[in-house]
């Protein structure tokens, strides 16, 4: 069985040969941490980007979107506290060369206990089958709880170390615990500093007038600096919300795991405008609701797991993240926080304009506390192409490579195959193509055999294919071919459009949310 690792390369090289994900800039070496997206992987992006946005602003009357500018003025950073405080501490192994994020190696090493128990569990479930009480093992077994008294004791000197914000002791936990290099293998490590993620330029006509500018780093503070403006011009009343799907930028010194981490990535954001006093409800609420989200893609429920943070930013009072299980382990794909009133607090402070709510239910004006909900859509992206990649050993010795990927996100819902390039059978596949065209990304494909052309098209994740034969001609059916199964049925060419749309509907999956 190949290694989780080896299914990862395989997956990297999958985007690439398929037109999914290429390295920016590749024709002059690449440029690190940098990706553009292809021809296939920009549909399926995009597709990603519909289901979230008709699920804030179609099934939520009381959410409206906006899109908000990459360059704000710079006393924004200012006031949301990017400037002084938006760091990563990072270490660096004097023998490889290499930079760490040092919270992201303790974490890494504490998931090693997490998954020494796993372990222990699947063992004893194989051997006892029906009668394993895994409660009772967990309670009991003395490895378990040895790997979970040693794992205990690590976080909390780690979840202590991060609120006091001591790299000393970061690094001594680094020490403690044995952490070596990946690369080099040793444990030379360097002391733990900050460092800021920022990406500042200059924006003006001369140099002497120039002013500072930054990239932005999340889109957030965009939504913040128009809440007034959407309040008013919305007639919004409290609770609301303001989604946003906009580039961001950070200065990542570690970049690593294709496009989990990048210099220039994605969010889809939406801030949740709520009664103070009402935020821990919201935040349990959308929780709930953004977990619904991700399940209904069924990409398997046992993918996905809460993390609460260890450490709370400074201006939030709940926050946790939705983990995925990717070929490396459990990562970050959204977070939920509840930011108080923080944001609006600071710029009302740092611009001196009054930004508050006046409700009309309590007959007073206050500063609304915000939930958040944070989607990176590149990490959503690569969590979609993983869970969907599979190798079949097929009957006859034959062997495919099959995106699995749900029907609504695929980049193209159908192709249209004519069986052989004679005998009026293109004609007739191009009538089908220019019929289904206006309502799905249809493929037209003549070349090569029959099966080459649907290995093709199962390894880009297409739902269904469409073989037009002689039969065709002369009772207007065709063959339609599903992906996962390889079923084969005869249809009627009439009914294609509501077979097609019934399966790959965005629609499909938002009514999974209701």
């Amino acid at each position: 069985m190949a290694s989780q690792d080896d299914v990862f390369k395989k997956i990297v090289s999958h985007a690439k040969e398929y037109g999914f994900v290429f390295q920016s800039s590749e024709i002059y070496d690449g440029l690190s941490a940098v990706y553009d997206y292809g021809q296939n992987g920009v549909e399926l992006k995009n597709n990603i980007k519909r289901y979230w946005w008709d699920a804030m602003t179609l099934l939520h009357e009381n959410i409206v979107g906006i899109d908000s500018a990459i360059f704000m003025h710079p006393t924004i950073w200012k006031a949301s506290g990017h400037v002084d405080a938006f760091n990563d501490p990072l270490i660096d192994n004097r023998d490889s060369k290499k930079r760490y994020r040092a919270d992201v190696l303790i974490e890494d090493h504490l998931a090693k206990y997490d998954e020494k128990i796993e372990k222990e569990v699947a063992k004893a479930r194989k051997r006892f089958g029906d009668s394993f009480d895994e409660q009772m093992f967990r309670q009991t077994n003395p490895r378990v709880l040895e790997n979970a008294r040693k794992r205990d004791e690590i976080h909390e000197r780690f979840a202590k170390a991060l609120n006091d914000n001591d790299l000393d002791e970061l690094r001594q936990i680094i020490i403690d615990c044995e952490i070596v290099c990946p690369i080099s293998g040793t444990r030379n490590w360097t002391d733990v500093r900050q460092f800021n993620l920022m990406f500042k330029t200059e924006m003006g006509s001369t140099a002497d007038g120039a002013m500072t500018v930054y990239l932005r780093p999340e889109t957030a503070q965009g939504i913040f600096v128009n809440y007034l403006n959407v309040q008013k011009t919305g007639r919004m009343r409290i609770p609301f919300g303001i989604a946003q799907i906009g580039k961001a930028f950070r200065n990542e010194i570690v970049a690593r795991q294709f496009i989990f981490r990048m210099r220039e990535f994605e969010q889809m954001e939406m801030q949740f405008f709520v009664r103070p006093g009402s935020e821990l409800e919201w935040f349990k609420s959308w929780k709930e609701q953004r977990l619904r989200w991700h399940k209904a893609l069924g990409l398997g429920d046992d993918k996905y797991r809460f993390h609460d943070h260890d450490k709370l930013a400074h201006y939030a009072n709940a926050a946790t993240d939705i983990e995925f299980e990717m070929p490396f382990g459990f990562k970050e794909v959204e977070g939920i926080h509840s930011r108080t009133n923080f944001d609006l607090s600071q710029h009302e402070k740092f611009s001196g304009k009054k930004i508050q709510y006046f409700d009309p239910e309590l007959g007073e004006s206050y500063t609304p506390y915000v939930i958040e909900t944070s989607i990176g859509v590149d990490r959503m992206f690569l969590s979609v192409l993983c869970s969907s990649y599979e190798e079949q050993q097929l009957d006859g010795g034959d062997k495919r490579v099959v995106l699995h990927l749900p029907a609504a996100l695929a980049p193209v819902k159908c192709a249209v195959l004519p069986l052989v390039k004679k005998d009026g059978l293109p004609e007739k596949a191009r009538d089908i193509v220019n019929d289904l065209k206006f309502d799905f990304a249809t493929h037209y494909d003549e070349k090569d055999s029959i099966g080459k052309r649907y290995r093709r098209q199962d390894a880009i994740g297409t739902p269904f294919c469409i073989t037009v034969d002689h039969q065709t001609l002369e009772d207007n059916t065709v063959t339609l071919r599903h992906r996962d199964s390889m079923e084969q049925e005869r249809v009627a060419i009439a009914d294609l459009h509501r077979l097609i749309h019934d399966n790959v509907s965005i629609n499909s999956l938002l009514r999974k949310l209701k």
